[in-house]
């Protein structure tokens, strides 16, 4: 008779909070290391992208080169009227969306925060010329007066947050009454649901609700070539399957992840 071998589940939460650690490790260790090499600020931005039928928005010559990210920006962008608002991005990043955001949507005023101080050291040298404040911050404890924001804008960064819940209080905080939450990511089935839970338990208003899983793997497909060619270039030959996977490049666990369904990414307006 065969031996059925069944892991403990004691051991499945092991082996994955582990898996989170080491992405976590790799996480910090990415921005440190794309700090030091990328002379050229070659890397501003961190997301999927957005394609839909290979459809291509207006963009300037200098943005070519990140497309597909741009994309997704301008897809989260369309669900507000931006334009004279307050703004802020939560989860910034090297800056490249928030740039994008401030040149062709002109918000009165805009803040990026993000947790990594080289990232927000980063973006107050890149960006000096344009008018965005950023500052080193915490998701989950904003620094913000209440009711200061028209507009809260956070993109593929919640599934790294501890506490996911604790995260859209603070926002549903510093929203001014009518303003929006624009919030793309993506996760598990069960992720999933619990964010939807945490939506409905802070009677956010649902403006729109997309799933955009199959426009993230059209453009995580075109834009293979040339993330393949960018982690060559950064990364030592022993990490560079990391970063692969990192980039959710094709044929890699984090894009096949998406392909087989066990991601979904979703897209929301949410009205305070």
């Amino acid at each position: 008779m065969a031996v059925i071998q069944v892991e403990p589940f004691w051991q499945k939460k092991i082996n994955t909070t582990m898996k989170e650690k080491l992405k976590n490790i790799f996480f910090k260790f990415w921005y440190w290391y794309v700090s030091i090499v990328d002379k050229n600020s070659e890397v501003i931005f961190m997301n999927y992208g957005y394609s839909k039928d290979n459809q291509k928005i207006a963009i300037d010559e200098n943005d070519e080169k990140n497309r597909y990210s741009i994309q997704l920006y301008h897809l989260v962008t369309a669900g507000a009227d931006i334009s004279g608002k307050d703004i802020l991005e939560i989860g910034c990043g090297r800056g490249g969306g928030l740039s994008y955001i401030n040149r062709h949507f002109k918000p009165n005023s805009a803040i990026g925060i993000d947790l990594n101080k080289k990232a927000i050291a980063f973006c107050v040298k890149k960006y000096s010329d344009e008018k965005i404040n950023f500052f080193q911050g915490d998701s989950q404890k904003l620094n913000f007066e209440d009711n200061a924001f028209d507009v809260v804008i956070n993109i593929e960064s919640s599934h790294r947050y501890p506490n996911v819940g604790l995260f859209l209080s603070e926002v549903y905080r510093v929203l001014k009454p009518g303003g929006v939450l624009l919030f793309a990511d993506f996760g598990s089935q069960y992720d999933l649901r619990k964010l939807n839970r945490q939506f409905q338990n802070l009677n956010f208003k649902r403006l729109k609700n997309n799933v955009i899983t199959e426009n993230v793997l059209e453009a995580l497909k075109l834009s293979t070539p040339n993330r393949e060619e960018l982690v060559r270039k950064l990364l030592p030959k022993f990490l560079q399957n990391l970063g692969r996977n990192f980039a959710a490049t094709e044929g890699t666990t984090t894009y096949n992840k998406f392909l087989t369904g066990e991601f979904e990414y979703v897209f929301y307006a949410l009205m305070k």
